[in-house]
């Protein structure tokens, strides 16, 4: 049977993550600064973050200003699943998100290589971002979730921390060149759970129960 444990507040992981890619680090204070006076940037509920990782933050996904206000919420670097069209979005990006050490993931079939990544970050006590929907919600609504994020908590073990993110649809909604306009963002962060499993269930049925549970603990997040 596979079950979710719920963590408390107080308890706290003490793996020392790795440190912040220099990139990262140099974007990340003026980036928060200019989210905080232009879009009014409110983050909640960071006392349900880890002291260190390794862990999951799963979240819902609009655009590309949601690892943006994540990468800048947390208060240490996350390591981002992207999608290809995100990942050569121009150019330049491509070296920008190794810079920031993000992982590239192919959603038509199983990335086997990307998931791999992902567990050997968790394994070296890293923090990875993951947006379970998989492409952007073009609705602005959450959109069922995909089976990897269950299969990521289930091999890893690691605590899942969901988290809920508001104004970033709007502020992109028909928006020419993917220039903002000023509407508040925010980001809620929730309770972290693990999930376990044993031989008691299938695998799908497994993976199915966890991708649920998360997704239901994202929506609880959201306005």
């Amino acid at each position: 049977m596979t079950g979710p444990t719920a963590l408390s507040a107080n308890e706290r992981f003490t793996r020392e993550s790795p440190p912040l890619p220099w990139l990262y680090r140099a974007l990340r204070g003026p980036v928060r600064k200019a989210l905080a006076r232009w879009f009014d940037l409110q983050v909640d509920g960071l006392e349900h973050l880890p002291s260190s990782g390794p862990y999951l933050v799963a979240a819902n996904h609009h655009n590309y200003l949601d690892g943006v206000v994540l990468g800048v919420a947390a208060p240490g670097p996350i390591s981002f699943l992207v999608m290809p069209r995100v990942w050569r979005a121009t150019p330049l990006h491509p070296l920008f998100h190794r810079h920031v050490g993000s992982i590239p993931i192919k959603l038509e079939r199983p990335d086997v290589g990307a998931l791999r990544r992902a567990l050997h970050l968790l394994q070296e006590g890293g923090v990875v971002g993951i947006f379970p929907e998989g492409p952007f919600s073009v609705r602005g609504r959450l959109e069922p979730g995909m089976p990897g994020v269950a299969l990521l908590a289930l091999r890893s073990g690691v605590p899942v921390v969901p988290a809920g993110i508001r104004g970033t649809f709007e502020a992109l909604e028909g928006r020419w060149g993917y220039i903002p306009r000023r509407v508040p963002l925010g980001v809620r962060f929730g309770p972290a759970r693990r999930f376990s499993e044993d031989g008691g269930n299938g695998r799908r049925s497994a993976r199915l129960f966890v991708t649920r549970r998360i997704m239901d603990d994202i929506a609880a997040l959201l306005p």
